[in-house]
């Protein structure tokens, strides 16, 4: 069995929901302060998680036009700054990191946005004959636990020696609206591992409620995509039948169809309830979330503490004079 040594992170959405920020960069080059208390880009963060999982390569799917901006950044310093970062030791190491990502992450486009699905096909020449790992380009993942959550995610699909294992999160039946959402059997002696046996999109609650319920997971919780996924590649084939057929959802192709048409194509699909949280920084809601999040996990966690103490006390003060 291969190991997961490639990743795919779609980054070809258009980002109208960060507008007007994103007239001028990707939503996918939004900045943010990391865990160990450096300011990167979103795509940056999710890079640096799958290289710690082990990957070795990445194919980064955006849209026409937009490689230029990501391959701007991921260069090393320009010599001309060298002098202004004398004595930033920290800074020139990050220099360093940024021109060895360059050497191992290349680029497909998507020439016209046909959907999730076609996005992913774009990388089938790059994945080839191999496993990859696929990630969404603008979601951040914090672990509950010292490994991070692709790192769980590559782990167990190694051990469990699965054909398709996607990544899942416990979530209430409300939301589901926003996610892709599995019936899972489980599979005794693994716990937080599922038998995939249905796959569906946005299900309505109702839906949900007759086909998606998985045994042993609370009353009116469902097992919703996380964002992360280790494919065959045999998923192209799947794919390339959809776009060649036109099946389509919501006027989409959707990786969605093309994963449950690839559960009954193959012999072992599972899914596994990763020990860590979501977050989409596609949204303005989302991306301060995630930078709370980030800020409560990483080197200043005391001081935002100490300062969000003080900003909901002042809070709260405000709201009992009104």
């Amino acid at each position: 069995m291969k190991k997961v040594r490639k990743a795919v992170i779609t980054a070809a959405g258009r980002g109208t929901r960060q507008y007007p920020a994103t007239s001028v960069i990707q939503k996918e080059m939004l900045p943010l302060v990391d865990r160990d208390g450096l300011t990167k880009p979103v795509i940056q963060i999710i890079a640096e998680e799958a290289f710690d999982a082990g990957i070795e390569k990445i194919c980064i799917v955006v849209s026409p036009g937009d490689e230029a901006q990501f391959r701007q950044y991921f260069r090393a310093m320009e010599t001309e700054l060298l002098p202004a970062f004398k004595g930033k030791e920290w800074a020139l190491r990050e220099s360093e990191k940024l021109s060895r990502m360059q050497q191992a992450i290349s680029f497909a486009v998507q020439e016209k946005p046909e959907g999730y699905g076609h996005a992913v096909f774009q990388a089938r020449a790059f994945v080839g004959d191999d496993p990859f790992l696929l990630m969404l380009g603008d979601h951040i993942y914090i672990s509950l636990q010292d490994d991070r959550c692709a790192t769980q995610l590559i782990d167990a699909y190694g051990s469990q020696q699965c054909e398709a294992l996607t990544a899942v999160k416990t979530t209430p039946e409300k939301l589901l609206h926003l996610f892709g959402t599995m019936r899972g059997e489980p599979i005794a002696g693994h716990q937080r591992l599922y038998k995939v046996a249905a796959i569906h999109e946005k299900p309505a609650i109702e839906d949900a409620r007759k086909t998606l319920m998985t045994p042993g997971v609370a009353p009116g919780h469902y097992l919703c995509h996380f964002g992360m996924h280790v494919f065959p590649p045999q998923l192209f084939d799947v794919l390339a039948r959809h776009i060649r057929e036109n099946v389509r959802e919501k006027g989409e192709i959707q990786l969605t169809a093309a994963q449950e048409a690839l559960r009954l194509e193959i012999n072992k699909y599972d899914c596994l309830e990763v020990l860590g949280e979501r977050y989409d920084t596609g949204i303005p809601f989302g991306l301060m979330e995630t930078q709370i999040a980030l800020a409560l996990a990483g080197v200043h966690r005391q001081e935002i503490v100490e300062s969000l103490a003080v900003l909901l006390t002042q809070q709260l003060a405000t709201m009992k004079r009104q």
